[in-house]
């Protein structure tokens, strides 16, 4: 019987049935640092003794911008338990964003990461008159500090928290999460201990992961998934290694070698990426043995259907070529942990092949958010998103649209009743936005997003979403957006994969690699391999669906410039204003 009623219960559960000596893991100055459960704990006391006497009551909201970091966990508990609203914010939006959040919630306190962050915040205070206090987790000189927080518990008493927390109920709203949004301004999302500890209970099965078991964190915890997996993670008594940064990332899990992580499909395309880059540096028979253990891995099939010859032939290559994949990955990687967007069915099979299981999930902010998972409990199968998790039910609408029934799902929009019931109907079922299908009667399958599935001039439609995660698979396409809506044919942007682009042509004795990126995709031989890469994808499609044409971007999507949101999902309107010249270039014709 899963005990926890309030999210901030889960860290006491673990202090009386495991404390941990490495609940939280942190590098500092070359070194990892742990905090165990009990310093964790009372640290959380002292900021809650402190908020109070700063004035925060139940239902206040208290704001934070931070990177992953102890600090941020902290924090997080600290607020719940005096019955204040957790808001937590994606370092990396816009400053746009941040007026519009700020002001929607009227936090009166936030804390951020970094001088950075401060600075960002700081430069819009006229703009958000409610803000009353801005502290940051780093030690910066003249900058106000959290532990300024701490120096004030003296003044109220611990049984004060007991109080407030001895009130606070299991259907209480607990945070407001703003989604990041591809159109319009952010919605913030209410979910109540409830909602996410049904979602934490139900997803301690599908997790190998036990008390012994170390995990790395990198994905941002402000984000639901992650934060709802460190709510999993302190429950289990797993020890929480964070990352120091995405460009250390790989440094990090061969030192944690840690049993469990969380990825998103962007960053598993670039391990393999850089896996296979590894393998086209091989030379003779090492090479011709990498590729030939990568063609097995793209035939495995997990459903039993292997011959006697292929199994054979698969052990060989894991003992040879994927034992050094695991390697890579510190050794001891159970299973990584997929969500947030589509993951290539052949990434999966592959990763599968090699004994490194991705498990890929399916859900959003508004449910918690896992819905479905594919696990080893109830069957793995590529291309889908698993099986529903215990206690939520979901129904496919007669236009195809998945709509979700659960515990999990959320109490509402912040502010916004309308919406609010636009997303959930008087039967309480969730409108997710998403299309999809089961396999097998069972395994949940994504097909696209209801609005972003478009129609040609000619009355055709088309699926941008399972395009782009098709074409991605070339190694010559590092990132694609497929475009035509009410035009005679579909097109797409490209960025190319430009390092491998030019090794490309190295091989292949082109004078490439001293160009600049923006030179690079003016070249008629770059142009005309890419069509070639096009053409052999084209053929799995019918010919309404068939790309056309594609004008070459010369930089990556990026957060920063607004077209991709913090979970990099194309901002697709922003991408097309951006981007109008080179679309009317396609379609002038």
């Amino acid at each position: 019987m899963f005990q926890e009623k309030r999210l901030f219960d889960i860290p006491y559960y673990q202090l009386q049935n495991y404390p941990n000596p490495n609940m939280f893991v942190t590098k500092t100055n070359g070194n990892w640092e742990s905090m165990p459960t009990k310093a964790f704990l009372d640290q959380a006391m002292l900021i809650s003794r402190g908020l109070i006497a700063m004035g925060v009551e139940p239902g206040d909201m208290v704001a934070m911008a931070s990177s992953n970091r102890v600090e941020w966990n902290i924090f997080d508990i600290a607020i719940q338990q005096v019955g204040g609203i957790v808001v937590p914010l994606y370092p990396n939006i816009s400053v746009n964003d941040y007026i519009y959040i700020f002001n929607d919630c009227a936090a009166k306190i936030c804390c951020v990461g970094s001088q950075e962050l401060f600075d960002k915040i700081q430069t819009i205070r006229t703009e958000i008159p409610a803000l009353e206090h801005l502290f940051t987790f780093d030690k910066i000189s003249g900058v106000p500090n959290w532990t300024e927080i701490e120096i004030k518990a003296e003044l109220v008493e611990e049984s004060v928290v007991q109080a407030r927390m001895d009130v606070i109920n299991h259907e209480d709203l607990a945070t407001i999460i703003y989604t990041s949004g591809t159109t319009g301004n952010p919605k913030g999302v209410m979910l109540s201990h409830k909602n996410i500890l049904s979602n934490v209970e139900a997803c301690i099965e599908p997790i190998p992961a036990d008390q012994h078991s170390k995990v790395l964190s990198f994905l941002p915890v402000c984000h639901i998934y992650e934060r709802m997996l460190h709510y999993l993670y302190m429950h289990i008594g797993c020890s929480i290694h964070f990352a120091e940064s995405m460009e250390t990332i790989g440094d990090n899990i061969r030192e944690v070698k840690p049993d469990v992580f969380s990825a998103v499909p962007r960053l598993i395309e670039k391990v393999y990426d850089k896996i296979i880059a590894k393998g086209d540096e091989l030379t003779g028979i090492k090479r011709r043995l990498f590729f030939w253990a990568v063609d097995i891995a793209e035939r495995f099939d997990n459903t039993g259907k292997n011959s006697l010859f292929f199994t054979i032939q698969l052990g060989i290559a894991r003992k040879l070529i994927f034992s050094k994949w695991k390697e890579a990955l510190g050794g001891n990687v159970r299973a990584i942990a997929s969500g947030s967007a589509a993951l290539q069915p052949r990434l999966a099979r592959i990763f599968l092949a090699a004994e490194i299981p991705i498990l890929e999930g399916y859900g959003l902010t508004e449910t918690s958010p896992v819905v479905s998972v594919n696990s080893f409990q109830k069957g793995i199968r590529m291309g889908c998103v698993g099986a529903l998790i215990d206690g939520v039910d979901v129904q496919i609408a007669s236009d195809g649209e998945i709509l979700v029934k659960g515990p999990n799902v959320m109490m509402g929009y912040y502010k916004l009743p309308e919406v609010t019931a636009e997303a959930i109907d008087s039967e309480g079922w969730f409108h997710t936005g998403d299309i999809g299908e089961f396999v097998e009667g069972k395994f949940l399958k994504i097909t696209d997003r209801k609005k972003e599935i478009f129609k040609t001039s000619g009355g055709k439609y088309i699926v941008p979403q399972a395009m782009e995660n098709k074409f991605k698979e070339s190694r010559f396409i590092e990132q694609i957006i497929v475009i035509g809506e009410g035009e005679k044919f579909p097109a797409a942007f490209i960025v190319p994969a430009f390092l491998f682009l030019k090794e490309w042509a190295i091989r292949h004795g082109k004078e490439l690699e001293n160009l600049s990126n923006e030179e690079l995709i003016a070249q008629e031989d770059v142009i005309n391999r890419i069509q070639q890469e096009i053409d052999s994808f084209n053929v799995g499609f019918g010919n309404w669906e068939q790309i056309k044409k594609f004008v070459l971007l010369p930089k990556e999507l990026s957060i920063d410039r607004e077209e991709l949101t913090p979970t990099l999902k194309l901002k697709r309107k922003n991408i097309l204003k951006r981007y109008h010249q080179e679309y009317r270039q396609i379609y002038s014709d």
